[in-house]
Order: C-alpha cells, then sequence, then structure tokens
C-alpha cells in the first residue's frame, strides 16, 4: 500500500477516476448494444436514431479520455456502416 502522501492522494485519485471510466464505457456499451438490436430487427428509422445517439456518447467518451480517438472513430465507423447497409445507401 501507499506510503507517502503523494501515493496515497494518487492512489484516491485512480479509484475515482476507475470508477468514472467504468461508468461511461458502460453508457457507450449500452448505446451500441441498442444500435445493434435495432439493426437486427432492420428498423431503419430506430437504428438512424440510436446511431445519432451512440455516436454523441462515443465522441464524449473519446474526448474525456476514456477510450482512444481511433477506437472511438473505428467504433463510429463500423456501426454507421451497419446502419448504412440497412437503410441501402451504403457509402464507400
Amino acid at each position: 500500500m501507499a506510503d507517502h502522501k503523494s501515493a496515497i492522494k494518487r492512489n484516491r485519485q485512480s479509484e475515482k477516476r476507475r470508477i468514472r471510466n467504468g461508468s461511461v464505457k458502460s453508457h457507450v456499451r449500452t448505446r451500441v448494444k441498442a444500435v445493434l438490436a435495432a439493426v437486427e430487427e432492420k428498423d431503419a428509422a430506430r437504428s438512424l436514431e440510436s446511431l445519432q445517439a451512440a455516436v454523441a456518447v462515443i465522441d464524449r467518451a473519446s474526448s474525456k479520455g476514456v477510450l482512444h480517438r481511433n477506437n472511438a472513430a473505428r467504433k463510429i465507423s463500423r456501426l454507421t456502416k451497419r446502419v448504412n447497409a440497412l437503410a441501402g445507401t451504403s457509402k464507400s
């Protein structure tokens, strides 16, 4: 365990961040699942609506440093590709 003041403080900060990051990641996973569920049901309108919500949450997680920006971009790209394929407006 931490012996000196700065290490004790660092442990406190790390624990706070770990909890906050877990919450943000959980929110991202929930939104992604909503998009995938809508795509599975072939509901174009709902999938587009849930995609917009998911993109906002993923971007927010990326800006907070919870997700790496390339990881966030990859998630958004893959979700968008699936929704566009469903809508029949696949963009190359």
